[in-house]
Formats: structure tokens, sequence, C-alpha cells
């Protein structure tokens, strides 16, 4: 019986070891991780075993011997007899890019098709250990591994024309993707403002097209044109033996280098470098910041200069890199110039192209047939789709995922990167007290919740969709610092999305990971948003009960909140359910995490009580689909918009908002008011006018007032609420009409729809 009883203690206290030893922090979460008990101790008794036939792996155990000194100091025998081994094994049974990982405490074996899986497998090993060099032992613990990635294309871009990161830079972002088994750097070399890639044919491209003045001291959207007394001193390129470099050290990481070079517009580069490739062929300078006044940022479409120039462009860019695709860009080209051009023109009745969308569908397939002549792959942005998708492009969708979803029911290759929320380049907290930022709000956990396979497509659809990737534009990203802090953690958070499978992904136990990769971030110095504390305010309401929930994305965190404007402390109201609203109020409120409020403010909401509260709301034309706010009744829903463009704004693009509420019952009211978003950066603009009807059958409507809009268009960010007061008077129903605007001249967009963007139909 003491027998019996000892063996059962041994097994209890057995399996309390096993429960008690931590999962590793592995991100991104493996398909099958089994742990056991006890650690495998790397030390100088160590040694790296793999098939001298199979060379593809000598350069792969060498990494991981280079990597192992760095943080130990530890020199791992190769093929050598020692106490304990490292072995790395070619299993053409396993799937590509998959590695299977057993780890004893006398061996750790990884086993792969190719040396990209045994890279794999050994990232998951490295993020066991220490991120820098301590006293501490090497231990990896005890497991099993059974891990594939999800999609073939996980990638993150990066533009450097905004402004140039040296190649040091980049092989750091390259380090960093590579940590995350990350396997695509989109490298936008060529824009406006700066080429940046040395193209030997064409020397003036970096002579002149690298370089402008520098007015880093201004805001990127207060920038002047140069002048003609201005030295252009600030920018930068790499150089072809620099390329060759960063391309070589990238694929020792699996990460295949996918570049840029953008065509036909964003050019003002190009066309500073060489005038007569454009429609005016007139001088001029390289672009400083964001004004386009009087810039040739366009290729000529009619002239075939411009596509032997191109050839040749690409000629030396496909030597350089050995990837399957080369992005040709096609985004946002202002046509305007095509208009005015008797090439252009000319181009078109030869070809028979109805409009300028054709002229550049007709310009891109020319591109493409080049391409494929060379055995490369055309990708571009989703408006080569306007006029006519080239016969074999690849899509890459940032306008929201409507170019990618058509595209894939077209059976071409899709990658998914809409601005919401794959750009990085967008607040992910705050956006009080965080580095000043394009707009936008994409926080980690909202790119953690992305899922790149839209719903509209159906299983044979779907396989079309290569995968997701991160941007990151530079507008605003002058150091190298700022941009550490834009991509981590948000690239650790894409980088489980594309690899893990969609059913293991649970955002508490990703945040409990990423902790420890704050730690190694902080051992590193490396530069990292520490998380979103700005809590989320979430009304709804519902036949006039206006109800709010709040939300955390804090680890472990609670809220403090007030109603009466005042900043929450450690002794405010703690939230524990959704709070009833039942007058005009401010609220405030606050994270708190380990008894510290958390964020340089507090998020606040103002809430109105009107008599159109909770009633509903008829659109002619529909809300778009990526600013659908709270719902179909955001216009009535007591929630004041703020500066922050992805929240509380009824969205419209190219159309008038026409709404209509019904009150429910005549009631006497006497004004009517509209709030709406100005926001220049985002083309979202006031509108012309805001036109307020009165019924009490719904269907004859008297006009009370049209207000047309008093704001400056060029104006930055303003918040203006339409308003109409009159003779008090019963209704029921309440239309108001808000004509949409263009995009102003000077604006990159110019002449082209805007957004317009409403909050709140006041009722009083």
């Amino acid at each position: 019986m003491i027998l019996k009883k000892t063996v059962v203690l041994l097994l209890f206290v057995t399996s309390m070891l096993i429960n008690a030893q931590q999962l590793p922090s592995i991100i991104p979460k493996p398909v099958d991780l089994k742990i056991g008990n006890g650690y495998f101790t790397i030390d100088g008794n160590t040694a790296i075993k793999y098939k001298k036939s199979q060379k593809e792996l000598k350069a792969t155990a060498h990494f991981f011997a280079s990597y192992i000194k760095n943080i130990s100091g530890f020199s791992l025998k190769s093929n050598k007899t020692a106490a304990k081994k490292i072995e790395l094994v070619i299993d053409k049974d396993i799937q590509d890019e998959g590695y299977q990982l057993n780890v004893s405490p006398t061996a750790i074996v990884i086993k792969a098709s190719s040396s990209k899986g045994i890279f794999y497998g050994m990232q998951s090993v490295f993020q066991t250990l220490s991120a820098i060099r301590t006293n501490a032992a090497l231990e990896v613990p005890v497991m099993q591994v059974n891990d594939y990635p999800r999609f073939k294309w996980r990638g993150m871009h990066l533009d450097v024309s905004r402004h140039f990161f040296g190649p040091d830079v980049i092989k750091e972002y390259i380090d960093l993707m590579a940590s995350y088994k990350m396997n695509v750097f989109h490298w936008h070399l060529v824009d406006d403002q700066g080429w940046r890639i040395e193209i030997k044919k064409y020397p003036k491209l970096t002579e002149i097209g690298a370089w402008r003045v520098d007015h880093t001291n201004l805001n990127w959207r207060e920038r002047p044109q140069a002048k003609e007394r201005e030295q252009p001193t600030y920018g930068g390129f790499y150089t072809q033996e620099q390329i060759n470099d960063i391309v070589k050290y990238a694929a020792e990481r699996n990460i295949t280098i996918v570049p840029e070079i953008e065509m036909p517009g964003h050019v003002a580069s190009a066309i500073a470098s060489y005038p007569q490739l454009s429609c005016t062929q007139q001088p001029q300078l390289p672009l400083t910041g964001g004004n386009y006044t009087n810039m040739s940022s366009n290729y000529c479409a009619g002239n075939d200069e411009v596509f032997s120039f191109l050839q040749d462009v690409l000629t030396e860019v496909m030597a350089l890199f050995p990837s399957t695709y080369i992005h040709l860009g096609g985004d946002e080209v202002d046509k305007a110039p095509w208009k005015k051009c008797s090439r252009c023109q000319a181009r078109m009745k030869a070809e028979g192209l109805k409009d300028e969308n054709e002229l550049q569908s007709y310009f891109m397939k020319r591109m493409e047939k080049f391409i494929i002549s060379k055995q490369r792959k055309m990708i571009g942005w989703d408006e080569i789709l306007e006029g006519g998708l080239a016969p074999e492009a690849a899509v890459m969708s940032w306008r929201g995922e409507a170019g990618g979803i058509e595209a894939a029911k077209m059976k071409h290759n899709v990658v998914m990167t809409p601005g919401s929320p794959c750009y990085f380049d967008h607040y992910q907290a705050g956006p009080e007290g965080e580095p000043f930022a394009i707009g936008g709000f994409n926080t980690v956990k909202k790119v953690y919740d992305y899922e790149p396979i839209p719903k509209e497509l159906n299983a044979e659809e779907e396989k079309y969709v290569l995968g997701a990737q991160g941007n990151v534009w530079t507008e605003f990203i002058t150091t190298t610092e700022h941009l550490e802090y834009m991509v981590l953690p948000r690239m650790a958070a894409l980088a489980e999305v594309l690899w893990s499978p969609k059913e293991n992904k649970n955002w508490d136990n990703f945040s409990e990971r990423l902790q420890y990769q704050f730690k190694g971030y902080g051992q590193k110095g490396l530069h990292y948003s520490p998380g979103n504390f700005t809590v989320d305010i979430k009304p709804s309401s519902q036949n006039g009960q206006l109800l709010v929930n709040l939300y955390s994305e804090a680890l472990n965190g609670e809220i403090r909140y007030t109603t009466d404007g005042s900043e929450p402390t450690l002794q405010s109201e703690k939230y524990e359910q959704p709070i009833a609203v039942k007058s005009s109020l401010v609220l405030k409120a606050s994270t708190v995490v380990d008894g510290q409020i958390k964020g340089p403010q507090a998020a606040k909401q103002n809430f109105v009580m009107h008599k159109a509260l909770g009633r509903p709301v008829q659109y002619t034309n529909p809300v778009s689909q990526y600013y659908l706010a709270d719902g179909p009744n955001s216009l009535t829903d007591g929630v004041r918009g703020t500066n922050a463009v992805g929240k509380y704004w009824h969205g419209f693009s190219g159309k008038d908002m026409i709404a209509t509420v019904d009150l429910g019952e005549p009631k006497p009211i006497k004004s009517i008011s509209l709030g709406c978003l100005q926001n220049y950066g985002s083309w979202i603009f006031l509108p012309q006018s805001v036109k307020f009807e009165v019924s009490t059958d719904g269907i004859t409507f008297t006009e009370i007032k049209t207000i047309n809009n008093p704001i400056d268009i060029n104006q930055k960010t303003v918040l203006y609420d339409f308003s109409a007061a009159f003779a008090m008077q019963k209704v029921r129903y309440i239309r108001v009409t808000a004509k949409n605007n263009l995009c102003p001249p000077g604006h990159s967009g110019a002449g082209k729809s805007g957004w317009l963007f409403a909050d709140e139909i006041i009722v009083e």
C-alpha cells in the first residue's frame, strides 16, 4: 500500500512539473506544439549535424551557429562527435515551408523538405532563448512541434521614396521579418518624392531624381514646392552593388524581395530627371512634399520613348532581383494630363480606346507583355483593374478588399493589403500621445483579427488569395526609431494571421506571448508600441435608449470612467456593465494595469440626446462598406464623430448622402443639423451644400433650408455642423441631402470624387 501511494504521489508531482513548465512564447503560434519535461541545453559540447551531400543545409547550419555564437559566445562544431547534437534533416514528405521540431534533453532534430522549413524551425528555437547575450543558460524546452504556414505570401512593404533608409536599416527590417517567418519584402523604390535605385543606363535618375530640398522640419502636407534657389540635398539611393548584397542577405533568410517601380503615375522624380518622358516635356524640380501644383507626375502614354525607357529600366531591375513578381504600381494615376495631351489622345484613337482608363490598361498590358517575355510576372495595385486587367497580372488590393475580390473571381492571384487594418503608417493607439501619423486607426488587435479570405469568395476562388502584407508608407516616418515603433508589434500580429491556422488564433493567448517579445525588443534596443491602452467606446441605441460598452485591449486591464467630463482616476467608477446614457454628457475612460493608469490621455466621447435618437435611417445611396461606423443607425446614435477617420463616421464615395429619418410620430421641432468631417490628406471633404427637408407623410417633402459650405476646401482638418433653425412645426420625416465634393486643384486627387463623412443628424 505504501509503495502504491508513493507511485501515485510521484505521478502527481511529475504531472505538476510538466504542467508548470510554461509553453514557449513562439510567434507565430505553431500548428501543433506539445510541451514535455526538461530542457536541451546548448553549450560548448553541442554540435550541428547534417548530411554533407545536402549542400543547401551548409548555409543554414552556419546561420544557426552564428546566431548562437552571437548570444552566447559558443562556437558550435559542425558534423563533429559531441555529447549533444542539433540535427538538420531533409525529409521530402514534409510540406513546403513546413517543419517538424523534436527537442529532447540530448538532441534537437529539425526536419523539413528544404532549407526553408529548417530555417523556420530554427526561428522557433531562437524564440525560446534570450534575445541578447547574457550569463543565462541556453535552454530549449523539451517539445514536439509540427508546423507549416497557412499562406504563401506573408509580406511586409516599405516605402523608401518619401524618406530614404540606408542598407543597414533595410537589413534590420529583413531580420525582423525573418524572425516571424515572413517571406516577401515589397520594396517601394520609386515615387514622386525620390528615385532610389541606381540605373546605369540613366544616371540622372539618381543624380537628380534621388534628391530634393530638405523640408523635414515641416509637416508633410505643409511642405512647399521647391524653389530654384534651394539646393536638393535630402535623399539617397541604393547602388546596384548594395542591392545585390541586400538581395543575398534576404535570400539567406528565405525572404524574396519584390521591387516596385511605379508607373504610369507617381513618377515626378523620373520626370525631373528626364522631362521628355512627361506629356508637357517641361523641366521641373524634384517633388519636395505633397504639392502637385504645376508638377508632371505621369509618364506620357502616347510617347514610345517612355516604353523604351521603362524596358531599359526594368531590364536592369530584373537583373538585380530574381523574384517571380515585379511590382509596377499603377495606383492613383491623375489622368487629367492625358486628356490634354495630343499624343495620348492620338494613342487612344489608334488603339481604339474609349477613355483614359483604357489608356492606363493599354499602358500596363504593354509593360506586362515585356515582363512576361523575361519569364517574370507583373503585380500592381488594384487600380490596374480599371479599364481592363492585364492577362496574367496579380492584384494587390489596398482600397479595401473589393479589388481583390474582383480579381480572384476573374481567376487572378491576389495579395490582400487593405488600408484597414494593413496600413502600419496609421495610428495604433491614441492618437493622443502617439507619434504623428497620416490618420486611420489600426490597433494590434485589429490587425490580429483580420481574415485575409473575404467571405464573398467561394472555395475555388479563395485559392487565388496568395496571402497578405502590411504596408508602411513614410510620409510622416523620418527616422529608424519611428519606423520600428510603427511596425512593432503589428508585424508580429500579422505574421500570426498569415502563418497560423485560423482556428488556432486566440487574442488573449497572443497577448501573453507578446509580453516575451516586448522583453526581447527592449533588450535589443528596438522601439515598439507597448500596446493600445485607449479605451474603445462602443455605443448602441435602440428605440431611444442609448447604452455604452467600454473595452480595453490591454492584457489584464480594467477600466475606470467618469461622465462629468473630468479625468478618470483610480478612484473613479469601475466599468463592469454597459452604461445607460439618459442625458447629454461627456464620458471619459482610462485603462488601468497593475494599479497604474495607462496612456497619456483618457478616451473621450460626447453623447447628445435629441428627438431623432435611436430612430431608423433610410439611405438613397448606400454607405461605403468600409465606413459603416456602428451600423445603419449611426446618424441617430447620439455619438459625435472625432478627428479619428475610422470611427463614428458614415462614409460616401462619389455619391451624395441622402438620408431620411422617421421620428415614429409627428413631433414639434425647431432645428436640424448634420455633422461632417474634412480631412484633406485622406480625400475627405465637407459637402458642397446640405439641404434639409421635412414631411408629415414621408411622400411630400418641404425644403426648410439649403446651406452652402462656408469652409475653405484646402483646410486640413475640420469638424463642422451644417445647422438650420426655423419656426417650431410638427413633422414625422426628415430628409437630409449632402452633396459630395471633388478633390480640389493642387490635391493629389484633383478632379476626382472625394469622400463625404457624416456623423449625426441632431433634431431639436
